[in-house]
């Protein structure tokens, strides 16, 4: 009998431990003292929760394309700023985008987005309060 109950708290320590994993502070991953900003073609825009993605084809000073992966917000918090699907979306693929993210702290070609600026020079920006930036 006291096997099973110590077995049962190791699994829901486990099953705990996992969950608390699979969503991470962006302070982990992304440098957010250092705002960058990448131009490119949309290549890619994935609406999903708990976090969007966007992926950009920016070409280097070598002339090198790289793509890069961003992610940003979840799709309700992007639908309450007009991104979505249908006939008024702000933005689809092949779109000429200006993003600023914070970096991946990697070097990697990744990023969290900050703001969006779209072909007519229309900036959406990402509200704080959207992701959880630490108290420095």
């Amino acid at each position: 009998m006291i096997r099973r109950i110590l077995g049962c708290f190791v699994l829901c320590g486990l099953v705990a431990s996992v969950s608390l994993q699979a969503h991470h502070p962006l302070a982990g991953l992304y440098d957010l003292q250092n705002e960058v900003e990448v131009k490119g073609t949309l290549t890619k825009v994935i609406f999903t929760n708990p976090h969007s993605a966007m992926h950009i084809s920016v070409k280097g000073a070598d002339g090198a394309t790289v793509e890069w992966k961003l992610t940003t917000a979840s799709a309700n918090a992007l639908a309450a700023l007009g991104f979505g699907s249908g006939p008024n979306q702000l933005l689809t693929s092949g779109d000429a985008v200006t993003i600023k993210i914070f970096p991946a702290l990697s070097g990697k070609p990744l990023g969290y987005i900050r703001s969006i600026t779209l072909a007519n020079k229309k900036e959406v920006q990402i509200p704080v309060s959207t992701f959880s930036r630490p108290a420095f």
